[in-house]
């Protein structure tokens, strides 16, 4: 029996009730959120811009001792230069700069020369474009004053809390989402098992829920498995032996667009688990935020229901 995906008359309420959850959770955590990271990333870049003294000198053996600074010297340039421009630009490799920016690391195997001719290259790119306007020291020649180099500080922290807070806050929203399910069912006095006690979902005793589990899925191409992570997984109470769990993914979102062009992920995740599985296996979403009548249009067409956040009391309809 659907839930939500064949009453298309209650979207547009919906819609907007979810919506006002999401921004009020967000008014209340983002702010508080955004001043951490910027204390935080404030520090970093303090740290990059001593080991630079202070952007003027920017050599391969820093890097090579510190890649972790090569987001801040990337955020430090006239204009801010994207982790895929300063590939083309230096025309270096991608899989140095992404090791720096992702591991924080200088990828092992690779020769000391060559290693040492990107780095240069790189250096050469950053102390060309090296904004001015927040460092003007480089340009009068002078030694910056404590406060002019904690004010550039600021100004680089600014450019780098924008990509490093929205992971931060979609994973408390997720966090936040996954803690109202466990609230939810813990309620109706199901029991939680972690991650060593359900070896396989298909052997969960009823009455019990996972978060995060493993499942495994045979690759479109060739018979190999591959595991795909499942939010949340509940074994009804009433469940019969040899039914299937539910699978619950939880979403959020804070503008239309993004998912709209992340729409088609849940219908490959639910065509992996049911070709694999079987069509019996249900698969579906609990949403928080931004999600139009073309998404939900969308996934509704795929078979895929789901659960509001703010109508959390629809997931006994799944029968849990």
């Amino acid at each position: 029996m659907a839930v939500n995906k064949d009453k298309p008359d209650r979207w547009k309420a919906d819609i907007a009730q979810s919506v006002d959850m999401y921004n009020a959770w967000f008014m209340d955590f983002a702010p508080a959120t955004y001043r951490k990271t910027r204390i935080e990333t404030t520090k970093a870049v303090e740290i990059a811009l001593k080991l630079t003294d202070n952007i003027a000198i920017i050599r391969p053996d820093i890097l090579r001792e510190h890649p972790e600074i090569l987001p801040t010297l990337r955020m430090s340039t006239c204009p801010p230069i994207a982790v895929d421009r300063l590939i083309g630009l230096a025309g270096v490799s991608s899989g140095l700069v992404k090791s720096m920016e992702n591991k924080k690391s200088i990828p092992p195997q690779m020769a000391s020369d060559e290693l040492v001719g990107h780095l240069e290259k790189i250096c050469d790119i950053i102390e060309k474009m090296a904004d001015r306007d927040i460092f003007p020291w480089l340009e009068e020649l002078k030694v910056p004053t404590k406060i002019e180099i904690h004010r550039a500080a600021t100004i680089v922290a600014d450019r780098l809390c924008g990509a490093e807070a929205n992971p931060i806050i979609r994973n408390e929203q997720e966090r936040r989402q996954l803690a109202a399910i466990k609230a939810w069912l813990e309620k109706r006095g199901y029991n939680e098992l972690k991650h060593m006690d359900a070896k396989t979902f298909d052997k969960m005793p009823a009455g019990t829920f996972s978060f995060r589990m493993n499942v495994a899925v045979k690759q479109e191409a060739g018979n190999k498995n591959v595991n795909i992570p499942i939010d949340a997984v509940v074994k009804p109470m009433k469940s019969k032996p040899g039914e299937f769990p539910l699978f619950f993914e939880a979403k959020s979102a804070g503008d239309f667009t993004n998912t709209n062009k992340r729409r088609k992920e849940e219908a490959t995740k639910m065509a992996q688990l049911r070709n694999t599985h079987g069509k019996k296996l249900q698969f579906n979403l609990f949403l928080c935020g931004y999600f139009d009548s073309g998404y939900l249009g969308y996934e509704a067409a795929e078979g895929i229901d789901w659960v509001w956040e703010h109508r959390i009391d629809d997931m006994m309809l799944f029968g849990i």
